[in-house]
């Protein structure tokens, strides 16, 4: 495997993976469910929490070098193959159902710019003539890859930073039309939008999504030219987008009240920018979000191949996801995530599903491999205390970074975790595949897992097909 992915193209990766879609509709998404007191609390929890996951990152990416994948082998090397096997699946199908949102949210944006009323061509981008192109798109990002992890890796550097221009014209623009009266209009929010606690909750599942993406340089680890550039990219790009939401979801509640901003339509910045500015600063973020998705869509298509082959690799896939091609692009991990690609696009366009609906399934299915991740974390730090070798430093962020996916899991609520297991329950098979290559039988305990994997899924599917929720 070629290591030539220096700290430039580590930070974009993360960035970009984290800078999706979600910031151009973050206003909207949080206002509607919180006024400017609990969002403020809901980024400071999330702050917190993930800079200490940023941070066990970085240690673990130090600590044990040889566990590259980062997110599931760090879950295998602390609690076991089906916890890690359930890890790299769950985060993989989260890596496939974001990569089939930003195709839904894009071709949403550029309808925009073609739609008008009465002449829906793009639609909420799960419309025949968006499938299709979208189709091509997921098809020619599949090419590009293939040609080279690098060659891809520049271009979305190029991405990252054509993104940030219409983001920092935006934040410029919020700060010169802040009004703190309207800022402090209705702090703690109205009797509607619940008690502090239920609107601090409300928005986890926002949070957590637009920074899905944050371990991006731990799962190319292996690529890195120094070791020490993957925490050091985590962290620069953590920092820089959570400088960002906190900017364009607080700030925007100081030029609009927050049932204003709760009623825009997405993406609400662009509504918010063209008041500020003009009609122009809608075409700006529209052409914005464009660009910023396409790039997160690389991002997530580079980080989805890498997956199953370096599962493969452990034993936890089957070989046949471990073969590079004459450029080291992990060619059949890739074939495989753009055929799912492909075959989830078919679905929206039978169900007509929207994004918002994919982002709720995405997030739970990412709890998973977040929770277990950071929960080794804290057991290595532990184990190291036992020996005098951790300091109170490392058990401290091992513990915030667990408690935060703890809180996640029920912030995320139940009805969607039970969701998520229909979606871990084919993982079974590919488990049970890479189990007979090497002659190997499932254990006791695993065996015990699968079947209450299998009978929560029964369950969520009973429910579901009834109407009920959960």
């Amino acid at each position: 495997m070629r290591q030539d992915l220096g700290l430039g193209a580590l930070i974009a990766l993360v960035f970009s993976s984290m800078v999706g879609a979600g910031i151009f509709s973050l206003p909207q998404n949080m206002a509607q469910q919180a006024e400017v007191g609990a969002i403020a609390l809901g980024w400071l929890i999330t702050g917190v929490g993930m800079l200490a996951l940023a941070c066990v990152y970085q240690r673990l990416a130090l600590r044990r070098p040889d566990l590259d994948g980062g997110i599931f082998t760090y879950a295998r090397a602390g609690f076991g193959d089906f916890i890690g096997f359930n890890a790299a699946w769950g985060y993989w199908v989260c890596q496939l159902l974001a990569n089939v949102s930003y195709v839904v949210v894009l071709f949403s944006a550029l309808s925009y710019f073609t739609d008008r009323p009465g002449h829906t061509l793009l639609g909420e981008g799960n419309t025949p003539l968006a499938i299709g192109l979208g189709s091509v798109l997921v098809w020619g990002v599949h090419l590009l890859i293939l040609k080279g992890v690098r060659r891809a890796a520049l271009v979305n550097l190029v991405a990252t930073l054509a993104k940030l221009i219409p983001l920092l014209v935006l934040c410029v623009a919020l700060l010169l039309a802040f009004h703190l009266d309207t800022f402090r209009l209705d702090i703690w929010g109205q009797q509607a939008l619940g008690g502090v606690l239920e609107q601090v909750t409300s928005t986890m599942k926002v949070t957590l999504w637009v920074f899905i993406g944050i371990e991006g340089a731990v799962v190319v680890s292996a690529r890195a030219r120094r070791r020490q550039d993957v925490g050091r990219a985590t962290l620069i790009a953590l920092l820089g987008a959570l400088a960002l939401y906190v900017m364009v979801s607080l700030f925007a509640l100081g030029v609009m009240s927050q049932p204003e901003v709760a009623a825009l339509k997405n993406p609400s910045t662009a509504a918010i920018l063209a008041q500020i500015v003009g009609p122009w600063g809608a075409w700006l973020i529209n052409i914005g979000m464009v660009i910023s998705v396409l790039g997160a869509f690389l991002s997530w298509t580079l980080l989805a191949s890498e997956v199953p082959f370096i599962a493969a690799q452990s034993g936890l896939f089957p070989r046949w996801f471990s073969r590079l091609n004459q450029h080291g692009t992990p060619k059949h991990g890739l074939w495989a995530t753009t055929l799912l690609v492909q075959l989830f696009l078919l679905v929206i366009l039978l169900q007509e599903s929207t994004y918002l609906a994919l982002v709720n399934i995405t997030t739970s299915a990412a709890l998973v491999p977040y929770f277990f991740s950071a929960a080794y974390g804290l057991k290595l730090a532990w184990q190291d205390r036992a020996r005098s070798q951790a300091s109170a430093q490392d058990l401290l962020l091992g513990a915030l970074a667990t408690g935060y996916g703890l809180w996640l899991v029920y912030a995320a609520g139940v009805e969607y975790l039970l969701l998520a297991t229909l979606l871990y329950v084919p993982g079974l098979l590919i488990l049970h595949l890479a189990r007979r290559q090497q002659g190997r039988t499932w254990g006791r305990a695993e065996a015990q897992g699968g079947l209450i994997l299998v009978c929560l899924a029964a369950w969520s599917a009973w429910r579901w097909a009834q109407g009920l929720p959960g």
